[in-house]
């Protein structure tokens, strides 16, 4: 299988300085509003592995590291992300406990883990299948995914903000994908939706459980 992003649009927008940013704002606030979301729909990670999917600088594995699971991964696709979060792990003392890599996830070899977590990544990949696929085939237990809600004005804005991007040259998207595809993904991996929660005006987060062994 092939990987579908380039990196460099990515590495431009999610860059050194917004790295530091979301570092800055974890030490200051921690989560914000979708991330405590998904946290909540994380259940009990007492011992849990958590992959964690476009995760950025890691702000959710640092908080579910802390509220008991035993090791983490994170997947992604801008490099620029790397030095901040060396530093956030340094300072809490878990770089041992986490393992970064740099890459598109859906073609990255990755072990299963008990709990998978995609973040608001949905909305940024152009194959919502491959990656919501890749997703359900590596969790264990648990796939937790935050997406835009299915709103005409989430859609609209996000034409508005694809036509901005192509006007200043940019190979950034966003997508707003049918929820019934992503279901649809990850049942044919295994996992059966179990709870879906909105959550201000444009975020829904969804968990998905695996009925069988």
């Amino acid at each position: 299988m092939a990987g579908c992003c380039d990196p460099r649009p990515y590495e431009r927008l999610f860059g050194a300085k917004a790295a530091e940013r979301d570092a800055r704002r974890d030490r200051r606030s921690g989560l914000g509003e979708s991330s405590r979301e998904l946290v909540r729909l994380a259940g009990d990670v007492t011992g849990a592995s958590v992959l964690d999917v476009g995760g950025g600088v890691g702000a959710i594995e640092l908080e579910l590291l802390a509220a008991g699971a035993e090791r983490a991964t994170n997947v992604e696709l801008s490099r620029e992300y790397e030095r901040a979060a060396a530093v956030l792990l340094a300072e809490r003392g878990l770089s041992g406990r986490v393992e970064r890599r740099v890459g598109d996830f859906v073609v990255e070899p990755v072990d299963v883990h008990d709990l998978v977590v995609v973040h608001r990544v949905v909305c940024c990949y152009p194959d919502v299948d491959a990656l919501v696929g890749a997703a359900a085939a590596r969790a264990r237990r648990r796939l937790l995914l935050t997406y835009p809600q299915e709103r005409r004005w989430v859609r609209a804005a996000s034409r508005v903000g694809n036509l901005g991007f192509r006007l200043f040259g940019s190979g950034f998207r966003t997508y707003v994908d049918p929820v019934a595809r992503m279901v649809d993904a990850a049942a044919a991996k295994g996992l059966a939706p179990a709870e879906r929660r909105r959550h201000g005006w444009l975020w829904e987060s969804a968990a998905f459980v695996r009925s069988g062994p």
